[in-house]
């Protein structure tokens, strides 16, 4: 089963009242970064490729930053600070504006137990512009048997 915006709303930080769905909860961008080095995945650990900031740009001083993204692909991360209940998993999903202006947005699973500023691969497939604090995806937390808490590398990760 999965919960109400509402209930999601109690495990972020800083959700405005617009962010809350009936279902889930809109999540912004804070950052965007592009991988400028090789990353590894292995059986037995991983490594990071190093990343760059996307810059933005700010056509007035009182008009929101903007980052303006070719066609490829991009590290997003989230301004809201999420921590994923017990009994609980998390799922997050591009809201369709993205995909209507031929982006998508790709994550993992968010185990039980999880806290941190998460972050999603961003594909971009024609030019955009992405306003910082755009609200770009949605989490939704799903009821889920779990046996103990997530405690991995990234537990904590952006705070």
């Amino acid at each position: 089963m999965f919960r109400s915006g509402a209930f999601v709303a109690q495990h972020l930080s800083d959700v405005a009242d617009e962010q809350v769905q009936p279902n889930g909860v809109d999540l912004t961008v804070d950052d965007v970064f592009e991988q400028r080095e090789p990353g590894h995945v292995g059986r037995d650990g991983k490594e990071i490729g190093d990343r760059q900031a996307v810059e933005t740009e700010q056509f007035d001083d009182a008009g929101p930053e903007t980052f303006y993204l070719e066609p490829g692909g991009y590290v997003l991360r989230y301004d809201e600070v999420i921590s994923i209940p017990t009994g609980h998993v998390g799922f997050v999903f591009p809201r369709s504006s993205l995909m209507r202006n031929s982006c998508m947005l790709n994550t993992a699973v968010w185990d039980t137990g999880y806290e941190g500023r998460g972050e999603g691969l961003l594909q971009v497939h024609h030019d955009v512009a992405i306003e910082r604090g755009a609200r770009v995806a949605q989490i939704v937390f799903a009821a889920a048997d779990n046996v103990g808490a997530y405690d991995g590398s990234y537990q904590k990760e952006n705070l």
